[in-house]
C-alpha cells in the first residue's frame, strides 16, 4: 500500500500556480476598484470642503451654487457606485467563481487516499487536460488549447487569458513597439525599463523626441539606473551604424528578443508560474526517479524504462541520477523488479544475475538449460544459485 499512497503534498506543490493565478487577477480588480474610489471620493470631499468654506465666507450663502455642487457629487458618487458595480460583474463575480471552483477541484484530491482510488484516476485526468492546455498556451496553439478546454469542460481550470494577454504583448514587442508592454506595467507596478522605444527613436534620428522620452520616463530611475541612462543619453551622438562596442550592442534589433525574454519572465513571476511547462516539470520528476547510469549504456538498457527510452531519454539528460535509498534490482531480460517472490539467480561461473521467472521461462524452452545474454555461458537450470537480497 505504501507505494500507492498518495503525496498530498507533492501534489500540492506543483499547484501553487494554479490557485495563485486568479488570486492575482482578483487583486488587479481590488486595486482598480481602489483607485476609482480615491479618485472619485477625493474629488467629492475636495468639493464638499470647497462647498463648506464659501457657505462661511458668503453671507449671501450662494444658495443655486450649492445646489449645483452638490447634485455634482451626488452624479460623481452615483458614477462611482455604477463603475464599481460594472466591475465586480464583469470582472470580481467570474474571478471569485473560478477561484472557488479551483478551490474544490484541489480540496477534492485531500480525500484521496490511493493512486488505485477511481477518484484520483478521473482527478488526475482532470490535471493532465490542464498540463496539456498550459503547454499549448505556452507554444503558441491557443486554438488546440480552446479545443481542449471546451471539450474536457475545464474553462475555469485554465488561464487562456492570461496567456492571450501575453502573446497579444509579446506580438506588439516583436512589432517594436512597447505601449503593450509599458501599459502592463503601469498596471501591474512592476519596474520594466523603459529603454527601448528611447533607443528606437534615436535610430530612427529624432534626437528631440528621445530627450523628451528620456525626461518623461527614464529620469526617474536614475537613483538606480544612472549609468545605464547616462549610455543612453550618449547615444544620441552616435549612428546606427557605429562600430563602438558598447553603443554598437544597444543598437542590436535582437534586443527585442531580450526584452521578450524579460517581458516573459515578469509576467510568470508575478503569477508564480514557473518558466518551463507543468507537463515538462511532471516528466521531469518521474525521470529523475527512474534515471540511472544503466539507462546510458547499451547493454543494460530495459525496453519498459521511460528514461531507457531514445526520445523520453533526451528529456531525462537534463534531470539528475536518481538515489534510492533501498535498492530496486530489475531484471535485464524481463524488465521486472527482483524480489522475494522473483528471487534473483546468479549463474555459477561468471555470477551474472537475472530473475527466477525469465530463467524458467528461458529453462522451459532450452530443455532445462539456460543461457547469460551478456557472456554466452550455458548451464543448467538447477546449476543456478539463489542470491539473496539484504
Amino acid at each position: 500500500m505504501s507505494s500507492s499512497k498518495l503525496n498530498i503534498e507533492g501534489i500540492m506543490l506543483f499547484e501553487q500556480p494554479f490557485a495563485r493565478v486568479p488570486c492575482e487577477n482578483y487583486r488587479k480588480v481590488f486595486r482598480t476598484s481602489q483607485k476609482n474610489i480615491e479618485r472619485d471620493l477625493g474629488t467629492v470631499q475636495a468639493a464638499a470642503s470647497d462647498l463648506a468654506k464659501r457657505g462661511i465666507l458668503s453671507s449671501s450663502g450662494g444658495e443655486d451654487d450649492a445646489i449645483a455642487a452638490v447634485d455634482g457629487m451626488i452624479s460623481r458618487v452615483e458614477n462611482l457606485k455604477r463603475k464599481l458595480t460594472d466591475l465586480n460583474v464583469s470582472a470580481g463575480q467570474p474571478t471569485l467563481a473560478v477561484m472557488r471552483e479551483r478551490l474544490v477541484h484541489l480540496s477534492a484530491v485531500e480525500n484521496m487516499q490511493s493512486t488505485r482510488d477511481p477518484d484520483f484516476a478521473r482527478w488526475a485526468d482532470t490535471r493532465l487536460d490542464r498540463w496539456l492546455v498550459d503547454w499549448a498556451l505556452r507554444h503558441g496553439r491557443e486554438r488546440t488549447a480552446r479545443m481542449i478546454t471546451h471539450e474536457r469542460g475545464v474553462e475555469r481550470l485554465v488561464d487562456i487569458e492570461l496567456f492571450s494577454d501575453i502573446r497579444r504583448i509579446e506580438e506588439a514587442l516583436k512589432r517594436q513597439s512597447c505601449s503593450e508592454a509599458l501599459a502592463w506595467c503601469s498596471e501591474n507596478k512592476i519596474a520594466l525599463r523603459k529603454l527601448k522605444e528611447y533607443i528606437e527613436l534615436a535610430r530612427a534620428r529624432r534626437n528631440l523626441d528621445a530627450i523628451a522620452y528620456a525626461k518623461k520616463h527614464l529620469l526617474s530611475w536614475q537613483d538606480t539606473h544612472l549609468a545605464q541612462i547616462r549610455q543612453a543619453t550618449a547615444l544620441l551622438a552616435f549612428s546606427p551604424t557605429t562600430n563602438c562596442a558598447p553603443y554598437k550592442r544597444l543598437y542590436n534589433p535582437e534586443r527585442w528578443d531580450d526584452l521578450i525574454k524579460a517581458f516573459r519572465l515578469a509576467i510568470y513571476n508575478l503569477n508564480t508560474l514557473p518558466t518551463e511547462p507543468l507537463l515538462h516539470l511532471a516528466m521531469y520528476a518521474g525521470l529523475a526517479s527512474l534515471k540511472l547510469p544503466a539507462c546510458y549504456d547499451k547493454d543494460t538498457k530495459n525496453i519498459d524504462c521511460p528514461a531507457c527510452d531514445a526520445s523520453l531519454g533526451k528529456l531525462a539528460e537534463e534531470v539528475p541520477f536518481s538515489h534510492h535509498v533501498n535498492s530496486t534490482i530489475v531484471c535485464r531480460i524481463s524488465g521486472k523488479i527482483m524480489d522475494e517472490d522473483n528471487a534473483p539467480m546468479a549463474f555459477p561461473t561468471n555470477g551474472e544475475v537475472y530473475s527466477k521467472e525469465a530463467l524458467e521461462e528461458m529453462a522451459a524452452k532450452n530443455d532445462g538449460y539456460v543461457i547469460c545474454p551478456r557472456s554466452g555461458e550455458k548451464c543448467k537450470y538447477t546449476s543456478l544459485r539463489r542470491v539473496y537480497i539484504s
